[in-house]
Formats: C-alpha cells, structure tokens, sequence
C-alpha cells in the first residue's frame, strides 16, 4: 500500500474527515486548508484528515519500514495542538473502542499552557519531531510502578536519574522543531525498525534510537485543545479561545515502503 496525493480537486475516498463547529476543510488551488477560528474556550474546534477512523486498531494500515513526506505550511501562531504523522488514536472521540497507552511517530505542536515535558532536556511545548510507545514490552514492568515514579520525580534529584530510564522504556524520543510558518516546506519521516530520522528540507532535525512498532494510523489535524501531563504527576486539560483563523496548510501527502528496515 501506498499513497501520493496532491490536494488539487477533491480529497480521495480513502480519507476520513473531522470537522466540528467553528472548523473548516477545504480545497482551494493551493492545497488542502485545515483551519479553525471564531471559537471561544468552551467549544472544542478540530480540523482533521485521517485513514483510521471506523477501524479496529489492529487494522490500522502503517508498520515500518515506509517514508513519509508531507509539504506543509501553517500559520505563525496556534493556539491548541496541530500536527501530521502516525498515531494509534488511544482515545476514540467517538467512545466506541476502549483507550490505549499511546504510540506516535510525528510532527506535532502544542502551545502553551501545554506541557508535556516527556523527554528529558526537551520543553514540554512547541513544534516537535517526537517518537512515543508506551505500551511497548519494555514498558510493563513500569506500570504497576507508575504512582511511585510519579511522586519520586517530585523530587529533582531523583526525576534527574529516574526518568531517562522511564524515558527509554517507553520509547520517547523527542527534539524542538523550527516553527513552520507561510511557506511551503517539505516535512520527512523515514520509520525503520527500532529507529528513525526526520527531516526538513532535507536537513535531518532528529534521529531516534526508538520508534514505534505499528500498526498506526496517519493523521493531519489542527485543534484548540491544550494538556498537561508531567511526569511529577500534573494533569490538566482545557481549550483554547481561538477568535481569529489559524490554520495548517497540506499541499501534498506521499507514503511510500522503504527498502530499510
């Protein structure tokens, strides 16, 4: 399987779409616009694409070895999430399947006050090339563990030792990302077994000593939601108020097998 994909006419039958008040989906000469605005902070707003919604997770279509290039653009500042690449979907938002420990290879932006600070040295906001696999083999013996790991890290000393076994466990690995702005840029994700680089513009930006096993689903996707989740054990959630347009620009998707494992 595979796809290439410029979004000059219509979106092809192969695409599931989100679009929810105060979002929009549209084809307009210069590629695929996910945009929202107009929105206070009561109203949750998502522009979304994806070839998973409606599957069971175990027929998700991407395993590695494929490569990935998206050409994307996106507004300057976004309030919310945004982003492209492969997840598992560990929540479904129509509550039909039960959640799952997420896994993740991707392009993904979260502003403030999000902080999701998974990787150690890594802030948790901002545009990221981010790998995760938390339900992993190496993760299990973590999890029977996870409330005391929580409060240990509350304590600088301890969380400066702990967490980057944690870290590597889980299979989290992340790197800050130049913000996209107007112009077109050619986005790369190469996800072998067990590894993975990315890319912009061909300059390599991350490479990954860990990657997720798959199966996962491709998802393109703008939203006002913000999350907090800190491994000192912080959690909170809330969206956005979004009241001037802000979008995420795709003019072109190709995924491809890779010879490299």
């Amino acid at each position: 399987m595979q796809i290439s994909e410029d979004f000059d006419t219509s979106l092809a039958g192969h695409w599931r779409t989100m679009q929810t008040p105060a979002a929009l989906l549209a084809i307009d000469g210069e590629g695929l616009q996910l945009a929202i605005g107009g929105c206070d902070g009561r109203q949750y707003a998502n522009a979304q694409i994806d070839d998973y919604s409606g599957l069971p997770r175990t027929a998700f279509p991407w395993r590695p070895p494929l490569r990935l290039m998206v050409r994307a653009a996106a507004s300057t500042q976004i309030a919310g999430t945004a982003g492209f690449g492969f997840w598992n979907s560990p929540i479904s938002p129509v509550g039909k399947v039960l959640p799952v420990l997420p896994a993740a290879i991707w392009f993904m932006h979260a502003a403030p006050p999000a902080d999701m600070p998974l990787a150690a040295g890594v802030a948790g906001h901002g545009w990221k090339a981010a790998c995760i696999d938390s339900g992993r083999p190496q993760a299990w013996p973590w999890a029977p563990l996870a409330p005391a790991v929580l409060l240990a890290n509350r304590i600088s000393a301890v969380e400066q030792r702990l967490w980057p076994r944690v870290q590597q466990a889980l299979g989290i690995s992340e790197a800050l990302i130049t913000p996209p702005d107007a112009t077109i840029r050619e986005y790369v994700i190469e996800w072998s077994i067990g590894r993975a680089r990315f890319l912009i513009d061909n300059h390599v930006v991350h490479e990954a000593s860990t990657a997720p096993r798959g199966p996962l689903g491709f998802v393109a996707w703008i939203d006002n939601q913000w999350l907090v989740a800190t491994p000192r054990g912080s959690f909170a959630w809330g969206l956005h108020a979004v009241p001037a347009a802000q979008w995420l620009r795709i003019q072109h998707i190709e995924i491809v097998p890779s010879a490299a494992g």
